[in-house]
């Protein structure tokens, strides 16, 4: 219902209204029909005690509030619902005329804005006669000596756009972005001091990896990298017994060991090659049926599987291998032609291949092999003669239409003979720097210079860090 006008009249209403509202409850007791449910008619005051006046049920609020509006427009009374005019600008001074303490507007702090707001404001809900003074004294400055203004209330497109922002903005969800519902946890630390502390408070208490544990985490992140296509790495010398094949088997495990998918090895050795031997140990390999690359040539007609070409390979842990040919009458008649039909055959099945390359680079498969190679280790000596041969075979290749493969080659000194306390590291970097892309030195190895079986864990951690850092920039030059 709308409120009264004013305090005065609200409580003579309420007292006159007393008898018709007995009468109306008393006549709707005795209809049958559910009248509870009816609404009531707004009276007038004025007409309270008048029956020929009271006026016919309305079906709503809003149809009798608008009948009661009518009856008061037509006596000259004020009506009880009217909508509220919108306060005016102030003006820029106040009038002459108008002087503190006079005239109906002398209860209200603010300027008479024209000659019925007095009589408006005293019909006004509470609600609204809140709200426009508020507005009013935000819009008239504060006089000297008096409360500070109240700030005004921002604008309604203002707060509308605000809420039209926030629920346009897009929501995370934890499909799209899962890490900002789950913590992210500190990686374990493994090993030294750090490793200790963290097993004997039950993870309690975890200081994170160590420097050293970082680097090689990311040392097995660069080498278990996803790889689109398959790839081959040539291992080459110009002079033998200085690594190479023991840096083939030493990669090629590191490279099984971190990578989801296994590594293939192929010798191309032309004269009795022993990478299947330095891989399974001679005993294991003489046990074996002794298949070479000969054999997989004259069948690879046949050979649609990888199942199939499992019968031709050899396996040492996950690296498979494939042996190169021990007849002397025969090894060295493998051609360019029929390398590239191997490396055909073992990109469908192998992401990663590495080729054990003869000595020298003139052979009958090195044209083959380099032309298919992504990238090349090039294997010398602990001493200054070892960098002098390295740096030979980078300017040969160079030389003969291989720049690229120059330029990202990978240059790895094994120290097989324990010299490198009289070698001077640095000359040697500094005869090889800006002529390939990285250098590695393997440290001396018992079980890498005895020219036996290879297993990465009766080697030194200096050297299967070794090894994993060669693997390493291999994938690298593959991305």
């Amino acid at each position: 219902m709308p409120d009264p006008v004013d305090n005065n009249t609200a409580n003579a209403a309420a007292e006159a209204e007393q008898p018709e509202l007995r009468r109306r409850r008393d006549r709707r007791r005795g209809e049958d029909s559910d009248a509870r449910t009816g609404t009531m008619p707004i009276t007038p005051s004025d007409a309270v005690n008048t029956q020929a006046s009271r006026p016919p049920r309305r079906n709503s609020w809003a149809e009798a509030a608008e009948a009661a509006d009518e009856r008061k427009a037509a006596t000259g009374a004020v009506p009880l619902i009217r909508q509220v005019p919108a306060a005016p600008q102030p003006p820029a001074a106040p009038p002459a005329s108008a002087t503190p303490g006079s005239g109906p507007a002398a209860d209200v702090d603010e300027p008479t804005f024209d000659e019925e707001a007095p009589e408006d404001f005293g019909t006004e809900s509470p609600a609204v006669e809140m709200a426009a003074p508020l507005s009013r004294r935000s819009a008239v400055p504060a006089a000297p000596g008096s409360a500070p203004a109240v700030p005004a209330l921002p604008a309604r497109a203002t707060r509308s756009a605000s809420r039209a922002a926030a629920l346009t903005a897009p929501a995370p969800d934890f499909i799209s972005s899962p890490g900002l519902f789950v913590r992210e946890q500190k990686p374990r630390p493994v090993g030294g001091f750090r490793g200790a502390l963290y097993s004997l408070t039950g993870g309690g208490l975890n200081l994170g990896p160590s420097a050293r544990q970082r680097e090689e985490d990311e040392l097995a992140r660069r080498i278990s990298r996803q790889l689109q296509g398959s790839y081959n790495t040539a291992v080459l010398s110009l002079k033998g017994g200085i690594g190479k094949t023991s840096t083939t088997v030493g990669v090629g495990l590191t490279l099984a060991e971190f990578r989801g998918d296994p590594p293939c090895a192929i010798d191309a050795n032309p004269d009795s090659g022993d990478l299947v031997e330095r891989a399974l140990g001679e005993g294991i390999y003489q046990q074996q049926s002794p298949r070479t690359i000969t054999d997989l040539l004259k069948n690879i007609e046949s050979i649609d599987s990888l199942t199939a070409l499992a019968r031709y390979m050899h396996h040492a842990g996950r690296l498979h291998l494939i042996a190169g040919e021990q007849d002397p009458e025969v090894s060295d008649s493998l051609t360019a032609e029929e390398y590239l039909r191997i490396r055909k055959l073992i990109s469908g099945y192998y992401s990663v291949a590495l080729t054990d390359c003869g000595t020298g680079v003139t052979h009958n498969a090195m044209k083959g092999i380099l032309q298919s190679a992504d990238n090349l280790i090039i294997a010398a000596g602990y001493a200054v003669s070892g960098a002098k041969r390295a740096r030979s075979t980078l300017h040969w290749l160079a030389s003969h239409g291989y720049e690229e493969l120059a330029r990202n080659a990978v240059v790895v000194i094994t120290d097989k003979d324990e010299v490198s306390s009289r070698v001077d590291k640095d000359a040697i970097e500094d005869h090889l720097s800006g002529i390939c892309r990285q250098l590695i030195a393997v440290p001396h190895d018992r079980g890498v210079a005895d020219g036996d079986l290879v297993t990465l864990d009766v080697l030194r951690p200096e050297t299967r860090r070794a090894y994993r850092e060669i693997a390493a920039a291999i994938v690298d030059g593959y991305v």
